[in-house]
């Protein structure tokens, strides 16, 4: 049975309710299971050997909890053609399989845990993988042991499983290939030596950094066909490990990248307005009134309506909108603006400044801000600085990846263990001659040093001071956030200010006035949307002025 086509042929017709970039990849799915494709792909679509997971988690695997318990596992539909377009789909000529990477995005309480418990006894047992290594991994080792307890489970409930397996102090031992399955945390320090086949990634929101995904990817490079699954709802922690695989799986489903041996399945609303739509949930839960009990969702929806402190977790959650936390400015898709622009194209024209520095803790950033004359839309290009001695030291603190920033070319190192305002002054004065550009202020805070406020005039750079209090600043920030809201800042998706805006609380006085925030813990930074914020400051204060100028 090719259960791709059939669930593909359902969500075409309409009769399953799916999320454009689901429909799109099962679309090309489908399509490359027809024969007449097969004779000119590299790939084939083998249906016995995309079935045989299916038929093994039928045939041995039962539910260990709630009203099932006992029972005979039976996949959903959607279950099926995920595991046949995993396993189906192998190279003609090697005869291995052409996925080794997925990231598979649904909401919470859809069945993951039944679905890969089941996975990982298929491929300890009847991959064909002499000494199979599994591991289920997750940035706290509960989170991990939880597939590893189900799997568990699920071989005490099989007299044809549990005959062949042996409980240790720290896995499960499959004797006739002399495989294990084994929960691992984050503490990537200890993982080296790993012999992986298939690794399972859980709740990939919650990992901050790297590390744990490098090294198990890494840990699979000696097996012939590994396969790695991230599974995970939305979260609120931007500029993570998450954040990265969702913008590749992202692009590779909506065509925009090729990949290959890379799997995305995006259970998510089309539009963050979607939510309060029960036509729509079925978007972000394939399981819905299956598994997932539609009145439980209500509940939790209706009491988000009345109490907006609910509403992050709802949207995260349960319907993968990405968010930022429940006392944060904006909402992710607010902020969210992946549109570019060049330099190149504002060459010779007017611009406003806006810094924010600080001394070894915290970012420094410098900012630019562009307009074009009738067009409302702000354009704006940062520079951030950080001490080269304490690089290593904040990656691994505060979990960051300034490194691939520096490597990306977004952040520039002063030596030594301190800001070196001069460097600062440098990036300023080599972008205005670069791009023949005329700022015709530099906001910054009352707080920047006095030599570099006279550095900088010394270079011909009108300097204002900025005070950094809700006289200032509310009305700028209220013209700023309208216009992210709106869409009119393009910053070339720049990931440091996306995730300081990701950062920025806001805290209201008794008149009403706003003023920025960290909404988080110190270790998470504002200082782009500082420095933006700075450069709103003139706008307002300069408006017409500068209208008129561009």
């Amino acid at each position: 049975m090719n259960y791709i086509a059939e669930y593909n042929a359902k969500i075409q017709s309409g009769e399953i309710v799916a999320s454009r970039r689901v429909k799109a990849v099962y679309a090309r799915l489908a399509a490359n299971t027809d024969p007449k494709h097969c004779l000119t792909s590299q790939y084939i679509f083998d249906e016995v050997r995309a079935s045989r997971p299916i038929e093994f988690i039928e045939r041995f695997c039962k539910h260990s909890k709630g009203e099932w318990a006992g029972q005979n596992i039976r996949l959903e539909l959607f279950q099926k053609a995920y595991i046949q377009a995993l396993f189906g789909f192998i190279d003609k000529e090697t005869g291995l399989r052409q996925y080794r990477e997925s990231f598979f995005l649904v909401g919470r309480k859809n069945g993951k845990s039944t679905l890969l418990a089941g996975l990982a006894l298929y491929m300890l047992t009847s991959d064909g993988e002499g000494g199979a290594e599994v591991y289920s991994t997750a940035t706290k080792y509960a989170q991990a042991r939880l597939l590893f307890d189900e799997a568990h489970n699920m071989i005490k409930q099989s007299p044809d499983l549990s005959k062949h397996f042996r409980k240790r102090k720290q896995d499960l031992y499959y004797e006739p290939t002399m495989s294990k399955f084994q929960p691992l945390a984050r503490n990537s320090d200890t993982l080296d030596g790993l012999n992986a086949s298939f690794v399972i990634m859980d709740e990939l929101h919650g990992v901050r950094d790297r590390n744990l995904y490098e090294v198990m990817r890494q840990s699979m490079a000696a097996r012939r066909q590994p396969l790695l699954i991230m599974i995970t709802t939305a979260g609120t922690v931007r500029e993570c490990i998450f954040d990265d695989m969702y913008s590749h799986a992202a692009q590779a489903a909506d065509g925009g990248i090729t990949d290959e041996h890379f799997l995305p399945v995006l259970y998510e609303l089309d539009d963050r307005a979607e939510w309060t739509n029960p036509a729509a949930w079925v978007k972000a839960n394939p399981a819905l009134c299956s598994i997932k009990k539609l009145d439980d969702l209500t509940a939790k929806v209706e009491r988000a309506k009345q109490n907006r402190n609910e509403l992050s977790g709802v949207l995260c959650k349960e319907f993968n909108v990405r968010e930022t936390v429940k006392t944060a400015w904006l909402s992710f898709d607010d902020i969210n603006n992946e549109e570019t622009f060049t330099l190149s194209d504002f060459r010779g024209a007017y611009c406003i400044g806006g810094v924010d520095l600080s001394i070894t803790t915290d970012l420094t950033c410098a900012s630019l801000l562009f307009m074009k004359r009738g067009d409302d839309t702000k354009y704006i290009t940062q520079m951030y600085f950080l001490p080269a001695d304490r690089l290593q030291e904040r990656v691994q603190q505060d979990k960051i990846p300034y490194d691939k920033w520096f490597e990306r070319g977004l952040l520039r190192l002063c030596t030594g263990n301190s800001i070196n305002y001069s460097d600062v002054t440098a990036w300023f004065s080599e972008t205005v001659k670069e791009y023949e550009l005329f700022p015709a202020w530099v906001y910054y805070d009352s707080y920047s040093a006095r030599y570099f406020v006279e550095e900088m005039a010394l270079q011909g750079f009108n300097m204002i001071r900025c005070i950094q209090g809700a006289k200032t600043l509310s009305l700028p920030m209220q013209m700023l956030g309208a216009d992210l809201q709106a869409h009119r800042v393009i910053y070339n998706n720049n990931p440091i200010l996306k995730w300081c805006l990701t950062n920025t609380g806001v805290q209201t006085d008794r008149n009403g006035n706003i003023v920025p925030i960290k909404n988080q813990s110190p270790r998470q930074r504002i200082d782009g949307t500082a420095a933006l914020l700075d450069c709103y400051v003139g706008l307002y204060e300069h408006y017409n002025e500068f209208i008129n100028a561009i």
